[in-house]
């Protein structure tokens, strides 16, 4: 008999949450019931499903009986004290926080890049950060044919990565500003980051910091794609390094990646093959008809696009592209869904 599954969403109001929802109505998971979580002031709030109406629930220890597939998307402290007691009643848990991604147990995956990772997990699989999801899409196919010997990425990441109140924040501060109000009287309660001690304007704007400063003064988003890179592909010896930008487009984000292979051989046609192959990669790339990805035509698109692949003018195996791709889709509730498809063709869902 096939088999059937129930899936919780946990933070089913919030940005990456709605987006999880519309994919769980499209994928081909094959599903039971769905159960939508979030916080007890959102509880009662009812959400359209496939043409039925479910009502989302306060989220409890208990939320997770008879749930086989757990998709969180709630804040780390959220996944740290739920995700346990999802395990503890049977459900396989994809946590699209950072709180889990670089613990030793758990799989940090790219369906695309490191599927045989699953076979590890314990009852949790993490979700990468949804830049590093991109580049990885992007640079895979090149490190498996020629290897990496250094990553240079910079972000333009769009606002709905800091959630829908940044997202409607920059729609008023932008609204202000073209009614005349002065850039150093715009209301800024958000960016660039909640929990850091000022806050600035995004609308008009480019704020090269997202989250907080850390070690040698990269931010931790900067470290998370230092580190997850390292992680999902398996070589600490990758050299990485990222400067992380925060721009005012509601979705999509884009990155200027330059790289250096290791391996004789390569050329700009090859690498451009490599990417139109790639599962979840779209080559857009013709400069004499001016293709190339843009923040605008990445939303609501499942794939990561790649373009602008130029070889370095002075260092013979390095390359530079443009890659772009919807933050909210691939860079969280679609890979999250994905990794849930995965499961399940692999066998690897405890039922």
């Amino acid at each position: 008999m096939k088999k059937m599954y129930n899936v919780a969403v946990v933070g089913a109001t919030g940005a990456v949450g709605t987006k999880m929802i519309e994919m769980l109505a499209e994928t081909s998971l094959p599903i039971n019931q769905v159960k939508l979580l979030a916080s007890k002031r959102s509880a009662g709030k009812e959400v359209t499903f496939k043409g039925q109406t479910l009502v989302i629930e306060e989220l409890i220890p208990d939320s997770f009986t008879d749930v086989d597939i757990a998709l969180f998307s709630a804040g780390g402290t959220i996944s740290k004290q739920f995700a346990p007691e999802a395990v503890k009643r049977g459900a396989v848990v994809v946590d699209n926080t950072s709180h889990y991604r670089m613990n030793a147990d758990v799989p940090l995956v790219v369906p695309e890049v490191n599927p045989e990772a699953l076979k590890r997990h314990k009852g949790i699989i993490a979700n990468p950060n949804c830049s590093t999801i991109q580049m990885m899409v992007a640079l895979e196919p090149i490190r498996q044919a020629y290897g990496l010997d250094r990553v240079i990425v910079s972000t333009y990441q769009a606002v709905s990565g800091a959630g829908i109140n940044a997202m409607d924040e920059l729609k008023s501060q932008a609204t202000a500003y073209i009614k005349g109000t002065p850039a150093d009287q715009l209301t800024a309660t958000i960016l660039p980051c909640g929990g850091d001690k000022k806050h600035y304007p995004i609308a008009f704007n480019a704020l090269p910091q997202i989250d907080v400063f850390a070690d040698a003064d990269y931010t931790y988003e900067e470290w998370k794609m230092i580190n997850e890179t390292k992680k999902i592909m398996e070589d600490d010896s990758i050299k990485v390094v990222a400067t992380c930008v925060r721009i005012p487009v509601l979705s999509g984000h884009s990155e200027s990646i330059y790289i250096e292979v290791k391996e004789e051989g390569s050329n700009v046609a090859k690498i451009k093959e490599l990417i139109a192959k790639a599962p979840g990669a779209v080559l857009q790339d013709d400069p004499s008809q001016q293709l190339y990805p843009q923040a605008l035509t990445s939303i609501d698109r499942k794939e990561t696009f790649v373009g602008r692949i130029r070889q370095d003018i002075d260092i013979d195996k390095g390359y530079h592209m443009w890659v772009v791709s919807d933050n909210l889709l691939k860079g969280a509730a679609w890979n999250s869904v994905q990794i849930a498809e995965t499961l399940h063709e692999m066998d690897l869902v405890r039922v």
